[in-house]
């Protein structure tokens, strides 16, 4: 069996260069525009850091903030060199001060980040928002380790701008498999019957599970070293944000957010200084306005891993 790329296979998204060109007309540069109706649904190819005081004011309703971690990585054209703690903080402080104003009273924000930096960026988000919890979500790849503990997890802090703010729990409980039915006079209680199985809908925890990290077999796997599942910020979106609210990414990579609040009728504003990546952002929400299929999510509910293999709008991508 053959995984190369152009195997059937393979659904890794490309470039062409016909492609390249034409998303690159779609994609917009500074100076921009003062109005956030002019600015929405847009990818802006540039410095994230330069751009943030000439952002429109309090225009986010929830921003997503997947900064490098500290750790030695490209990022197409870019490279992060790791850093001590010390100083990965005093990084992570100087450019977030500077995106505060972009925000409304009432956002959320959720910012990434793994072992290494989550100490850190815990300290300097306790000092500007309000810190709600820290989700842990299992990357179920990774290399296993010799004289260590396999790294296998990442951390997403969850924080508000104020005690004003916007968490839809329905929107995000999660249907696991019962292992032992529970029953009150034959009747289920607290879980559904199906052909299928028994299943139970619980209240999304901090401990995510649940999540497939995009591989060459998924419709929205690309190239990017450090892709998030769209399952992933699908529930970052249904949880903290409204439909026609605007999303805020401004280390957009490949575009998974932008492809996943088209999907989820949000507007999003995407900053990202590859100018490939933003051209392959700009071909996911191209194909995000017809294919809106969300792998492990179905019919307004998601799925833990290995149970979706039959409420699925695409059985070719949203089984796990």
């Amino acid at each position: 069996m053959s995984f190369e790329r152009g195997s059937p296979l393979n659904r890794t998204l490309d470039l062409t260069e016909a492609e390249r060109s034409l998303y690159l007309e779609r994609v917009k540069r500074p100076p921009l525009p003062d109005s956030v109706s002019s600015l929405a649904d847009s990818i802006v190819h540039g410095d994230s850091f330069a751009l943030f005081p000439r952002l429109p004011r309090a225009f986010a309703d929830l921003a997503i903030l997947d900064p490098p971690y500290n750790l030695d990585k490209n990022f197409g054209q870019a490279r992060f060199r790791e850093m001590n703690l010390d100083q990965y903080q005093s990084w992570f402080e100087s450019w977030l001060v500077t995106l505060l104003p972009a925000l409304k009273e009432t956002s959320s924000v959720y910012v990434c980040g793994d072992w290494k930096s989550s100490a850190a960026l815990h300290r300097v988000l306790a000092r500007y928002l309000q810190v709600r919890n820290r989700i842990t979500w299992e990357r179920e790849k990774g290399r296993g380790a010799k004289a260590n503990w396999k790294n296998a997890s990442e951390d997403i802090w969850f924080c508000t701008v104020s005690d004003r703010y916007h968490f839809n729990v329905e929107a995000v409980k999660l249907k696991r498999r019962v292992i032992a039915p529970y029953t009150v006079k034959g009747v289920p209680k607290d879980w559904q019957k199906t052909q299928h199985g028994d299943f139970r809908l619980t209240h999304p925890s901090n401990l995510w599970t649940d999540l497939t990290v995009p591989y060459w077999s998924m419709r929205e796997n690309t190239d990017h070293p450090t892709q998030k599942p769209e399952k992933l910020m699908a529930k970052l979106i249904l949880a903290s944000s409204r439909p026609g609210e605007v999303v805020f990414d401004p280390f957009l990579g490949s575009g998974t957010t932008a492809a996943v609040a088209t999907k989820l009728d949000r507007r999003f504003i995407g900053i990202e200084m590859d100018e490939t990546f933003c051209c392959l952002a700009a071909k996911r929400v191209q194909l995000a306005k017809t294919e809106t299929a969300i792998q492990g999510y179905s019919q307004g509910t998601f799925w833990e891993r290995n149970t979706l293999q039959f409420q699925t709008r695409d059985k070719a991508s949203d089984h796990e």
